[in-house]
């Protein structure tokens, strides 16, 4: 298959050279990095012109239209936008809408994984689209991740996006908060860790990505909480969810708190370049209010 791929950062690079190691014929374009073993495209339409898919990693909303209203013209009818970033649901269905009027076919494909499962080939895809155009692109799914969801019409990815990564910020917050309590009332973090990971507290955070060092399987906790996933990252995936929630009247008042922490952490204590889970060595640190 011909594929452009627009947007070569940390997980850009690595989705592409799967594609391109299962055989793929792939131009990409980033405005910045030139990772190796690419072939490199001048502008983002030049990469997407004669592509069957052109796949785009975007930061967020407003770059992804942008991008859209530059490469949508310049893609082959009946070609199909693919686009993994995580966006806004409005910014997602906006790009679908200006895809089907140029007569393409669209896919919001946000992922789950972090940089790992992008080199990997582990991600989760959550997709919104229409069910031929899903079709496919599933073989590049397949290359790219080990699982892939259509949830529904165009920008139900993005919204399945969403409300999975507020659970996952607000759990992380519980874990790391109970870790801290834990500690101060004097329970060793192992014996924590083999109760609550069998018990009614299991979840993702504690189970596969606790965030106390030396505890439970290899994690960002145990690199110095290098990220795997960024805390500024979570900081922007949980303003989504809470610009989702009030355009849907949604009560969301954990997700709330959520944002409030991770804003906090992120931008008044400098922490935006650490996993989100060093949250734990933050409130160890605290005391009650």
């Amino acid at each position: 298959m011909k594929i452009a791929f627009i947007g070569l950062g940390n997980m850009g690079a690595p989705m592409a050279q799967n594609l391109i190691a299962a055989g793929h014929d792939l131009t990409g374009f980033d405005t910045a990095a030139t990772p190796e073993g690419i072939s490199l495209a001048a502008t983002a339409a030049e990469a997407a012109s004669g592509a069957e898919v052109v796949i785009t990693m975007l930061p967020n909303g407003a770059i992804l239209r942008s991008v859209a209203a530059e490469i949508h013209p310049a893609m082959q009818p009946g070609a199909i936008h693919l686009d993994c970033s995580t966006v806004d649901v409005e910014s997602a269905q906006a790009v679908a809408s200006a895809a089907t009027e140029a007569g393409l076919s669209a896919l919001d494909a946000p992922v789950s994984g972090g940089t790992g499962g992008a080199s990997g080939g582990t991600l989760t895809f959550m997709v919104g689209g229409p069910d031929a155009a899903y079709a496919t692109a599933l073989p590049l799914f397949e290359i790219m991740g080990q699982k892939s969801v259509l949830c529904g019409g165009a920008g139900m990815g993005q919204a399945a996006k969403i409300c999975n990564n507020m659970i996952l910020g607000v759990t992380m917050i519980a874990t790391c908060e109970a870790f801290a309590l834990a500690d101060k009332l004097g329970l060793d973090r192992q014996s924590m860790f083999d109760v609550v990971s069998t018990s009614s507290g299991y979840s993702w955070t504690m189970n596969a990505y606790c965030p106390a060092p030396g505890v439970g399987p290899q994690s960002p906790a145990d690199n110095d909480y290098k990220p795997g996933f960024a805390s500024a990252l979570m900081l922007k995936d949980l303003r989504l969810s809470q610009q989702a929630a009030e355009a849907a009247d949604a009560d969301t008042p954990m997700g709330q708190a959520a944002l409030d922490l991770y804003a906090e952490f992120v931008e008044s204590e400098g922490q935006g370049d650490t996993d989100f889970s060093a949250m734990l060595p933050r409130f160890e640190k605290r005391h009650r209010a």
